[in-house]
Parts: C-alpha cells; structure tokens; sequence
C-alpha cells in the first residue's frame, strides 16, 4: 500500500530531554536524581535500576518485544534515531506481564492482562500484514500510527474478538504506568520524586519545596497550540469523544462492561458501575 508523498511525517526525533520546541525545559536545572541521598534504600534501588539496570526480556518473544516496543513508544510519542536514549517502555510492561504485576482486575469482556496483551499484539501485527504487508514494527511511522488511530476510533463492537475500547484502555494504562514512573520523565514535568520517607513541609496552592523549580512557562499549554497538528487533534477529539474513545452508540453495549478482579471468574452479571474498577489491588507496580 502506497503513500500519499504529500501526507505529513513524523517529526525528527522526540527522545529525552525534550527540546523546547517539543515542550522541554520548562524547569530548567531540575535532576529528581539529585534528591536521592533523601529516599531509602528500597526507592533508591528501585530507580536506579529504572535508570540503568532494566532485566533481561522474559515474558515477550522477539516479535511480541519488537511490536510493543514500537505501540509503546507511538503511544506516548517516542521517536528515537540511531543512537538516542529513550524509555525503555517495552521492557518496563514485560516485567510487569513476567512478574504478574497486574492492576489486580481487568473488564469481564478481556482475558487476563498477560493474555491480553498476547492477543492484542498479534492482531495488530495481523492488521499491519493485511495493510502493509510487513510486521508493524517495519511500518513506516505513520503507517504505524494509521493503524493505532484505526484502533482508537473503531466503530464497531469488537476489533479482532475484543472491545476496541477496553484494548486501547489496556494500552494506554500500562504505557502511562511505565512512562510516567521513570525519572527521566520526573525531570521533564518537575516532579520532585517519592516524599518516603521525608514528607512534605510546602502546603497550598503555588508553594513549592526548597529543591522544586519553577515552571518556566507556566502559560505555555501545548493542547492550545496553534498548528495542523493541534487542529487534527481536536477534530479527533470531537469525533470519537475525550480520552480516545469511540462514541457510546459505536462501542456497543457489552463494549462498556464491568471489571473483574484477576483472582476472581469473570461475570456479566454485575451492579457496579459499567466501566469501573470494583476492586482496589495490593498488586500494582510500586511507583
């Protein structure tokens, strides 16, 4: 399949830091890394192996690494040329998926996040050969994220056996968890790292602790931006509905379905609110 040489590419390179023309450098000097004199030996561990030391691939294959690795990092807009750092978010989820760390429940129209995750990747890469002819992490970039938006925006109720949106919801979970868990991410949103155990002594609005910085462009809101990209945006959000998914009429009516928790059998037959969590878990991943 052919593309439109006019159609607009990805930008170059978008790893961390940001540059400022991505939205970087907002709290100029900032290092989350610089307070770790602070946090325990537990929390202390745990970011330097986020940072350095992330294990070996255990639950993916090679092809389940390679496609993750690219619907990962299209999902928070990750592009990265030979050579650039960037979130390894793909091995971040499969030592989730490795070590059942789960969120402790899942929506009774999927199976288990590890089985999940399985099949979605396998129908992504089905949807990429019959498109393109090629696996998805051999797409061309916009290819990739033509068959991601074709997940997202999915009108009917079930893509390849599943509820379009409680896949993207699977998704986009695991990619926010991973991302915004990482330090380096910390760095770009000022976040001062876990208060464990020093606490906090700057309460109320606009107070900030000796080691925050400032924002240095607090009135700079990228989703006001003007710009094609920004127009394309907001003509998604106002066809498929805030928070990527389709319209309640398109989804159908068991794409709206309770959850479950992962040690309990599924069950249609429930009075909680559709959509929801009905547990809290003691099984996430620590942040």
């Amino acid at each position: 399949m052919s593309r439109d040489p006019s159609a607009k590419k990805y930008r170059p390179s978008t790893t961390l830091p940001l540059a400022r023309e991505n939205g970087g450098g907002r709290f100029p000097g900032f290092d989350v890394m610089a307070q770790e004199k602070h946090w325990d030996t537990a929390t202390r561990s745990a970011l330097h192996a986020r940072l350095h030391g992330q294990p070996a691939v255990r639950f993916f294959t090679q092809l389940e690494e390679a496609t993750a690795k690219c619907l990962l990092d299209r999902l928070v807009g990750q592009r990265a040329e030979p050579g650039d750092e960037t979130v390894d978010l793909a091995r971040m989820v499969d030592t989730r998926l490795a070590e059942n760390q789960t969120d402790g429940w899942h929506y009774d129209t999927m199976p288990r996040d590890s089985e999940a995750w399985r099949a979605t990747l396998g129908a992504l890469n089905d949807d990429a050969h019959d498109r393109f002819g090629r696996d998805f992490a051999e797409c061309e970039l916009d290819d990739q994220r033509d068959l991601l938006e074709t997940v997202r925006t999915w009108g009917e109720d079930r893509w390849h056996g599943l509820p379009p949106a409680q896949v993207w919801s699977l998704w986009t979970r695991y990619a926010a968890t991973a991302f915004y868990s990482h330090p380096a991410v910390w760095n770009e949103i000022g976040f001062g790292g876990p208060a464990y155990p020093r606490g906090y002594k700057a309460l109320g609005i606009d107070k900030r602790e000796p080691y925050e910085v400032e924002d240095a462009r607090p009135h700079d809101d990228p989703l006001r931006r003007p710009g094609p990209d920004r127009e394309a945006h907001n003509s998604a959000r106002h066809t498929t509905g805030q928070g990527g998914r389709a319209p309640a009429t398109a989804r159908g009516s068991r794409g709206d379905a309770s959850s479950s928790r992962d040690d309990e059998p599924s069950s249609s037959g429930d009075s909680h609110p559709r959509g929801e969590s009905k547990h809290d878990s003691a099984e996430g991943e620590p942040s």
